[in-house]
């Protein structure tokens, strides 16, 4: 299981659980155990389990390398309640497993959480909101044929000139865009975008439309102070005054620390149980249970190579919160950001790391759901550990966004249609994200990536004229030392390095020859 899990789409938490109990029983390992002068066969230990499974958690993307031994344990617990394990006495049901050495068994079939299946009302309902995408309200009820629709793609790619002659003619009529229109776009632009990024055929169970509230997108989108935080018109659906106080204290510790006050040992986590304690009291997540399901399938992009679709993906997600929301979701980010780099902050806790400890904290404040998922704390703290390292870019505007509404917005200012009664059906145009790939093409595009740039800094090095040829000379020596494949395939022969750097060999000036002068004999 050290894959991505399964893919996104309905439900995902119960078809995890279903994957994480197939994996546990097929790869835990078994062997014969004694205890109390009994040997059992085919068995474990709980700190057996606890080490196996803690590791694959860890290497599973869908819950990330912050997963806890605890939080194994606790995992250990639920797989003993829903009989997924039982004692080697066949006992099961309680949620009473420590970790030690108690011994536990699998029963002959672990039970797998049954998928619910959608009502079909909400399936026909579906089916008829997708044919009323992007039609301009009228009184007429008949449906687009074939060649109608054909003629509105092709309007849209008609020169501006064309729409202009046909203006002048008089034989067509501007249409007025309402705000019930313009709000169903925002609505049905968001459902594409997301259902594009998340590589969904529908988002059917994961969003529904009466979820997206283009109002509380807009409010987002504008309504922001300089760091991009939300402002708010209504100051009682704020953070209390004293809980602001006690983040920017911990924030910007110890900068921001009240020296006119006595401060004591431990003031610091008293300061942070204050917040936690505040947050932990809120009745509803910060994400909202109804968004419970959206934000699950994007754990499935919390991946290496999939890194900035899953930023894209927030981007939008974390638009659709009510304004409240939204706002103490980034001034809680930000806090617990500040404070997990801050090498100045004094630890809050004496077993366990500043960052662990905030994520353990406050990761069931943000995400979870409403009826208790046996996953939830695995599931909400991979989601906050990514929200941590990568709030400033999930909480910019994005920009792409607006601009795809007004796009669509100002063609439909310039749509014009022969008959006053008639619909006609604005086709959006496509938009590209970036392709998700498997893990192995993410190292394949790495590695030829990093030899494509070293082969240029090699060609850069060949043609520098600023290098004389006795530097040339010794830093090809050094990339050849360095790099011997990239530099072989450069230089195939050695001839062909002395003839790219017209390295003639120079003819030195002969010797002044001194022959022995030739004495003629005196004999005759």
């Amino acid at each position: 299981m050290a894959g991505p899990g399964p893919g996104p789409g309905p439900y995902r938490a119960t078809r995890l659980w279903n994957e994480v109990t197939r994996s546990f029983r097929a790869g835990m390992p078994l062997r014969r155990h004694r205890q109390r002068l009994r040997s059992h066969g085919s068995c474990f230990t709980a700190a057996e389990a606890a080490d196996w499974l803690h590791q694959v958690l860890r290497s599973n993307s869908s819950f990330g390398p912050d997963v806890t031994r605890q939080q194994t344990v606790q995992l250990l617990r639920k797989f003993l309640k829903n009989h997924v394990i039982e004692d080697v006495k066949g006992r099961w049901g309680a949620e009473n497993l420590e970790d030690n050495g108690a011994l536990y068994r699998f029963p002959p079939t672990s039970p797998l959480k049954p998928l619910p299946s959608p009502p079909r009302e909400n399936l026909e309902n579906l089916s008829g909101d997708k044919g009323k995408l992007f039609k301009v309200p009228s009184s007429s009820r008949r449906g687009l044929k074939k060649q109608e629709l054909l003629q509105s793609v092709e309007n849209i790619a008609r020169p501006k000139g064309d729409v202009a002659e046909e203006k002048k003619e008089g034989t067509l009529q501007r249409r007025e865009i309402s705000q019930e229109y313009v709000q169903e776009t925002w609505r049905n632009i968001i459902q594409i975008h997301l259902q594009t990024i998340l590589g969904l055929p529908s988002l059917e169970e994961v969003l529904q439309p009466a979820q997206i509230i283009p109002e509380f997108v807009m409010y987002n989108m504008s309504n922001t102070s300089k760091h991009g935080v939300v402002i708010l018109q209504d100051k009682a659906e704020d953070l209390p005054h004293w809980v602001l106080s006690a983040m920017k204290c911990l924030a910007y510790w110890p900068r921001n620390k009240d020296m006119s006050q006595d401060t004591y040992s431990g003031f610091e986590r008293d300061v942070f149980r204050t917040v936690a304690d505040y947050f932990l009291s809120l009745p509803e997540p910060l994400l909202t249970f109804e968004y419970y399901e959206l934000f699950v399938n994007v754990l499935d992009l919390l991946q290496p190579h999939l890194e900035r679709v899953a930023v894209e993906a927030l981007q939008i997600c974390c638009l659709l919160l009510p304004p409240p929301r939204r706002r103490k979701l980034q001034l809680l980010l930000r806090m617990i950001s500040r404070i997990s780099g801050n090498v100045d902050m004094p630890r809050l806790h004496d077993a366990m790391g500043t960052r662990t400890l905030l994520i353990q904290t406050f990761s069931r404040c943000v995400l979870r759901c409403a009826e208790e998922e046996d996953l939830d704390e695995l599931l909400s703290t991979r989601l906050l550990s990514f929200l941590m390292d990568h709030q400033q870019e999930i909480f910019q505007v994005p920009a792409h966004l607006q601009v795809a509404v007004q796009d669509h917005l100002e063609y439909m200012k310039k749509a014009q249609c022969k008959q006053e009664k008639e619909e006609i059906c604005a086709i959006l145009p496509t938009y590209s994200y970036c392709k998700q790939i498997t893990p192995q093409e993410f190292e394949e595009q790495k590695v030829s990536t990093s030899q494509a740039a070293v082969a240029e800094l090699l060609e850069n090095i060949i043609k520098d004229k600023n290098l004389s040829v006795k530097e040339k000379k010794k830093k090809l020596k050094q990339f050849q030392k360095e790099y011997p494949h990239i530099y072989g395939s450069r230089f195939p022969r050695t001839q062909s390095e002395a003839q790219l750097l017209d390295n003639k060999p120079t003819l030195k000036q002969p010797m002044l020859s001194l022959r022995k002068p030739k004495f003629l004999s005196l004999r005759y």
